[in-house]
């Protein structure tokens, strides 16, 4: 449903935009009279929201991170004003146009000196299908104008999010997963056209593999032995670049796979495809192997999934 919501003064902003998102410090840049304006709607696992407020400074604090919560990312583009977004140790700028990936699960700080327009899209870390490790490179990091892929991105995510107030939900649910994927596919781009310099060679060969991997989910051949002669390398070697990163080859398969497959059990627009067959076009062709594997992953049948496709925790 899309929602609009106002508030009056500021402790009611405070606790509308950490109601909507998470938990959140904020405080006023000015004093005097306060409003703001927050629209949107949550689209399954992804929330669009268009806020529209005075200056103020909000913050995710530690010890706001430590009452729990599963991660997620938040990236802002900016409609009008300027914002100030710390994390990691960096700082970005963000003007008209510009848009920046933040975590929930770190600290981070956003401030704005001046009244402001900002679409902000929240959703689960595991949507991405990128390591953690790779997108806090990319943290507080400003991506907009000479930026090859944002600069196509942004419009795109701006004209969406005027019409939502219109999407019917099947689409609106489609049009969210497909925003996080060209996220996915503009911050896999930084992440790899970054210079090697800092990076080992095993981090570097993980990157490749993982895109590899996804590439070929649908693949029931998809397994260590294959992707290492892929690759040219050894399948010891192979358990040896991930086992670094405290990932397991079978462990990253299953879990792209899960993520897909639940991604399509939910889609309403996938309503006509048999479970059997979501599992068999993401390299699952046993039915009773995805079934186990499935609950295993998120405490339910497929089936009973796609009943009630609530968003799960990992």
């Amino acid at each position: 449903m899309y929602q609009v919501q106002q508030a009056d003064s500021f402790p009611a902003w405070k606790k509308l935009i950490s109601n909507t998102f998470v938990p959140l410090e904020a405080e006023p840049v000015k004093s005097g009279p306060f409003s703001g304006r927050l629209s949107g709607r949550q689209l399954h696992d992804v929330g669009i929201m268009r806020l529209e407020a005075g200056a103020q400074t909000v913050s995710r604090s530690p010890e706001l991170i430590s009452r729990g919560g599963i991660g997620h990312y938040k990236l802002s583009l900016q409609l009008s004003g300027h914002g100030l977004l710390l994390q990691d140790g960096r700082e970005a700028v963000l003007h008209p146009g510009d848009v920046a990936i933040y975590d929930t699960q770190r600290p981070y700080s956003l401030t704005f000196e001046e009244d402001f327009e900002t679409l902000v899209l929240m959703f689960p870390q595991h949507l991405l299908g990128l390591s953690v490790d790779d997108v806090s490179e990319l943290t507080a990091v400003r991506m907009g104008k000479g930026n090859r892929l944002a600069e196509s991105v942004a419009p795109f995510v701006a004209s969406i999010a005027t019409q939502l107030p219109e999407l019917r939900s099947p689409i609106g649910h489609r049009l969210a997963l497909n925003i996080v994927d060209l996220l996915s596919t503009m911050l896999a781009d930084e992440i790899y056209s970054q210079p090697d310099q800092n990076t080992d060679n095993y981090a570097r060969m993980l990157r490749r593999i993982q895109h590899h991997i996804e590439a070929n989910l649908a693949d029931p051949m998809l397994g260590p032995d294959a992707i290492a002669k892929a690759h040219h390398i050894a399948t010891r070697t192979l358990q040896k670049i991930f086992s670094a990163s405290g990932l397991t080859v079978a462990g990253w398969i299953r879990e792209r796979r899960m993520e897909q497959c639940r991604r399509d059990l939910a889609d309403p627009l996938c309503d006509h495809v048999s479970v059997g067959e979501i599992g068999a076009r993401w390299g699952l062709a046993d039915g009773a192997h995805f079934s186990r594997v499935f609950r295993a992953a998120y405490g339910l049948s497929p089936s009973q999934y796609r009943r009630n496709p609530a968003p799960l925790p990992r």
